[in-house]
This record gives C-alpha cells, sequence and structure tokens, in this order.
C-alpha cells in the first residue's frame, strides 16, 4: 500500500483503520508526467480521481484559446463529472501541470467499494455535498469579484497556485490577458 494514499485516507477521520485498509489496497495508484492530458473535450469520463500530489488544470477551447476554469491539488476530487455520471462527451480538457500523483476509480469500483463498506456511500455524500457548496461559493465569489478581487483572493485562499502554475494560465482563470495580470501585480505592488 501507498504511504501517500494511507495518509490522504486518515484526513478523513470518519473511516476506521479497518476501512482505510480496505479502500487502500483496493485503490489504483497513477504517478503521471506534467502534460498528461487526462481528458479531452469530446471524450466520455470513464475515472475520477483525487489527487495526492501534483496539479490538474480544467480548461476549455474557446476560438482557439485555452481558458481555464479550474486548478485541482492535493485533496481535490476531480473528473467530468456531468461526463461521468451521465456518461455524455466531456466539454472541457483535464491536464496534467505538474507531475501529478493520484487515485483513479471508476463507476463499478465505487459501487463495489460501497456495497463491501455500506457507510462508505453516506461518508462519500457528504463529501460531495460539501465540496459542491464550495464550488458554489467560490463561483459566486468569482462572479462579483473585479479580477483584481479575484487575483487577491487566490493570494488568500490558494498562494501555493502562484508558484506553481504558469503566469498566463493564471492570467486565463482570473479572466483577463498575461499584460493584464503583469500590470495588476505592478499596480499591487506598488501600493505596498
Amino acid at each position: 500500500m501507498s504511504k501517500i494514499l494511507i495518509d490522504f485516507l486518515k484526513g478523513f477521520p470518519m473511516l476506521t483503520t479497518e476501512e482505510v485498509n480496505v479502500i487502500a489496497e483496493n485503490t489504483t495508484v497513477k504517478e503521471l508526467k506534467k502534460g498528461t492530458l487526462l481528458l479531452k473535450e469530446g471524450q466520455i469520463a470513464k475515472s475520477c480521481y483525487s489527487v495526492l500530489k501534483g496539479c490538474i488544470r480544467e480548461y476549455y477551447i474557446i476560438e482557439g484559446d485555452e481558458k481555464t476554469t479550474a486548478f485541482f491539488t492535493e485533496g481535490h476530487a476531480v473528473t467530468s463529472f456531468t461526463s461521468y455520471i451521465n456518461q455524455t462527451p466531456s466539454n472541457h480538457y483535464l491536464i496534467c501541470v505538474e507531475d501529478t500523483t493520484l487515485t483513479v476509480s471508476n463507476q463499478n469500483l465505487e459501487k463495489e467499494m460501497c456495497d463491501r463498506l455500506p457507510r462508505l456511500e453516506s461518508i462519500i455524500r457528504i463529501e460531495v455535498e460539501k465540496n459542491t457548496g464550495k464550488a458554489q461559493d467560490d463561483f459566486a465569489e468569482f462572479r462579483i469579484s473585479s479580477p483584481e478581487q479575484r487575483y487577491l483572493n487566490l493570494i488568500e485562499t490558494r498562494p501555493d497556485l502562484i508558484n506553481r502554475i504558469a503566469q498566463h494560465q493564471i492570467a486565463s482563470y482570473i479572466g483577463v490577458t498575461p499584460e493584464s495580470l503583469s500590470r495588476l501585480r505592478k499596480r499591487m505592488a506598488k501600493k505596498q
């Protein structure tokens, strides 16, 4: 069993040691290189992942330009959920922006594990509800914020991303051009 996986599972205090061991024994862990594409637009998502180490970027291609919409780092679950649940083509891409270690699951394995560990279904539901609520709050905050507020929020809530992610991808994420981000950063530096 992978130590990184055991440490990740121990982050869910509601799981017993026995449940952690059963999940770990049945979980596939993969190490992927930076640049590995997990999902392309038009593909049907067959897998669901949890990031143990590294970073995955979600993006769309709009009129030939990549538009970054999310970064998934340690502890985040990631897939094209609509595609995964409904088995319909994805409308976005998922790519590793760093060497990444992740768990790989699918609907059959999830069902098998929930049958084996009946409490697991309610634990997963609670985690999904928490993550959905956070995503909803983050989306609302993003929609009502200016690019400068978005950047400040990113620095405050996810400071690790500033040094891990290419600046043009951060610019795309907050909805500005790389040049605008550079000017924004200069203005902020002068204020300090």
